[in-house]
């Protein structure tokens, strides 16, 4: 053995000590998450987010947060196959605003769109978009199986 050292001071303690287990919901915050004013309801529910410390702000990692709900809850309504994606753009004391994000529709509701083996899920939705060109003229398209495009 070596002169001068000593193995056990200079790990610390004794052999198998343990850690002081520290509960992780301790150290979180709960926060609402309310809808945009379209909707009938606008408390959705609430979300989880590590408390401010330092200079990590707890408002900071709300931001951007994208809460998916179904339009049955936003409007007290049976038809519930529409889901709308909505994004934390703000947060006002333990309140979070979102703003419309995007809308998707429920696995089940696409399935039964698109019969199976009779068409292709490329050629069960239809799309129109207006382009407007550099001299003035607008041009629409519906791209669907059979694409229709006019001034």
């Amino acid at each position: 053995m070596a002169v001068g050292k000593n193995k056990r001071l200079t790990k610390g303690g004794k052999k198998g000590a343990k850690k002081k287990v520290v509960d992780p919901f301790s150290k979180k915050d709960w926060y609402d998450v309310k809808a945009p004013a379209m909707f009938n309801i606008r408390n959705i529910g609430k979300t989880l987010v590590t408390r401010t410390q330092g200079t990590k702000i707890a408002s900071d990692g709300l931001k951007g947060r994208v809460f998916e709900v179904s339009l049955a809850d936003l409007q007290n309504d049976e038809v519930a196959f529409r889901k709308f994606k909505l994004i934390t753009e703000d947060v006002q004391g333990k309140n979070c605003l979102t703003n419309f994000h995007g809308m998707d529709l429920t696995r089940d509701k696409m399935c039964s769109m698109v019969k199976k083996w009779q068409v292709r899920p490329q050629t069960a939705s239809e799309c129109t978009v207006n382009c407007l060109t550099h001299s003035g003229i607008v041009w629409w398209c519906i791209m669907s199986p059979d694409v229709i495009c006019g001034w």
